[in-house]
């Protein structure tokens, strides 16, 4: 492949107090599958939102097709053949996939002739899609098929896509990558953000790697192992997460026939889930998305309140109190969704870390905030984990969604709670950082700290967990240990607790 689709040259990009992009160069050729690999906060972000309009570069210059590119909006980057699927979707719950697929196009078809549009393209593609369906019933899976078609009605030449497996199951990452390929053999381009390596040494032709915003190298994939690629995006050593187990202690959190309806309309609730955790014990629940891990978690921090008895710390009924109620006794909690719900977007970190430490830290005395406290507070958890901004008075927002995450679980762990629990610890974020966060949560375990650990990444959880339990429809099968859990044994667990009843019967 020796012609050029898109080239970028000297891209700068600036932005108070940090450069995102700088001098950034690379091409992509039609056809190509191009990954754009790097740590969070290594400008991956700021470079797509400049090829998709959203972000003018301050410098440097992009050609399409060997003419001069500049797209004011994204709506021009898509009029010029670029169209992009984000890592968080968006799209409307309570209308259908067609309704959805319309409201991204600039002049939709009338509905019915759409509708036939998207049965065509689903086919064509191997992306079944009934076009009738309300999206808030549909699985991660096929609500990121509802976005692929919206791209792929407005024929490509180039797919931009930022973390597209990480709400997939293998199966459904199978699917897409078979359908990305075909898109490849067709001559359309695409741009993989991905911080699964193994993933990108399965699909992509090319990797250019950025490190603080400038370009340290490429490489072919399919030539260099994963741990390469991490290490050439970090500059050094990768460290491989180790734990040190020791003997459980007592039982800190019960859960006793939890039930409870979700708060969403769209959600799952939870059924008859009971299980116990102890002292210095990991207990991993892997599920799919949209299966009750967002209504377990709300359960468990506070936010949704249940019959008392349903949740127990150290066996005081707690399932009525609230957050701050339970952070008093020992339990903290974080959520998978970092930006609006684990942190407020427009707030400072340091007043991010008083919202949450105001009460283990004690950082309000009298009905004052010890602002001097919430600073060393916010300034502790940005050195210890390594979360890259200029600053604790910076906003929330203005951080990487990576270092984001970073600085969130590292706000709870840092409050030494006798219970966490965290949803997706490591969704968006880099190699390193993923690894930095799974020795921490391993290091409070073996301090004595219960965790539960909710992830859609099975690796993350048999890497961490002594226990693996699987949520379905709202259900959590009977815990096992995790060592020595087969692929298949884990899929069984993940299609419900009936079918691991006929494993075991079999077996």
């Amino acid at each position: 492949m020796t012609e050029t689709l898109l080239a970028l040259a000297g891209l700068t990009k600036a932005y108070p107090g940090v450069i995102a992009n700088n001098d950034v160069s690379l091409e992509i050729a039609p056809g190509e599958v191009h990954a754009l690999l790097g740590e969070n906060g290594a400008g991956k972000s700021t470079l797509v939102k400049a090829i998709y309009g959203l972000v003018k570069p301050d410098s440097g210059a992009m050609h399409l097709d060997g003419q001069p590119f500049a797209p004011a909006d994204p709506k021009a980057a898509r009029a010029a053949g670029i169209t992009m699927v984000f890592q968080h979707f968006s799209l409307f719950d309570a209308l259908s996939v067609a309704e959805n697929v319309a409201l991204g196009m600039e002049r939709p078809p009338p509905l019915r002739d759409l509708s036939a549009r998207i049965r065509d393209v689903s086919d064509q593609y191997g992306l079944p899609l009934d076009p009738t369906r309300i999206v808030g019933d549909l699985s991660a899976g096929e609500r990121q098929r509802v976005e692929i078609i919206r791209c792929l009605l407005q024929d490509p030449k180039l797919l931009i896509m930022d973390e597209p497996t990480s709400v997939l199951t293998p199966q459904e990452v199978e699917i897409l990558f078979e359908t990305l390929r075909k898109l490849k053999a067709e001559g359309t381009a695409i741009l993989y953000i991905s911080h699964k390596l193994e993933e990108i040494r399965a699909l992509c032709d090319t990797a250019t790697i950025l490190r603080l915003g400038e370009v340290v190298g490429d490489c072919d994939p399919r030539e260099v192992s994963a741990r390469e690629m991490a290490e050439m995006m970090v500059g050094g050593t990768l460290h491989v997460p180790e734990r040190e187990a020791g003997p459980e202690g007592a039982v800190l959190l019960t859960l006793d026939h939890l039930s409870a309806p979700s708060p969403q309309e769209f959600g799952t609730p939870l059924r008859d889930i009971s299980v116990e955790v102890r002292a210095g014990q990991v207990l991993g629940i892997g599920g799919v998305a949209g299966n009750g891990q967002d209504e377990l978690l709300l359960a468990l921090s506070g936010e949704m309140a249940v019959a008392p008895d349903m949740v127990r710390l150290r066996g005081q009924a707690i399932g009525h109190l609230p957050p701050n109620a339970r952070r008093a006794l020992g339990l903290c909690a974080a959520p998978e969704e970092r930006l609006g719900h684990a942190a407020a977007p427009d707030m400072t970190l340091t007043e991010n870390a008083a919202l949450s430490g105001k009460t283990r830290k004690n950082l309000v005395r009298n009905g004052l905030v010890d602002w001097g406290g919430a600073r060393d507070f916010a300034t502790t958890i940005i050195d210890r984990f390594d979360v890259r901004t200029p600053g604790p008075e910076n906003v929330a927002r203005s951080l990487s969604g990576g270092n984001l995450q970073k600085y969130v679980i590292g706000r709870e762990i840092l409050q030494a709670p006798d219970v966490l629990v965290v949803n997706q610890p490591t969704w968006g974020v880099d190699a390193s950082a993923a690894a930095a966060i799974r020795q921490a949560i391993m290091d409070l375990a073996a301090e004595g700290t219960a965790v539960v650990v909710i992830s859609q990444d099975l690796d993350e959880v048999m890497e961490i967990a002594d226990a693996f339990a699987a949520l379905n429809a709202g259900r959590l099968s009977a815990p096992r240990p995790a060592r020595g859990l087969t692929i298949e044994e884990v899929g069984l667990m993940l299609g419900g607790a009936h079918d691991m009843e006929v494993a075991h019967a079999e077996a």
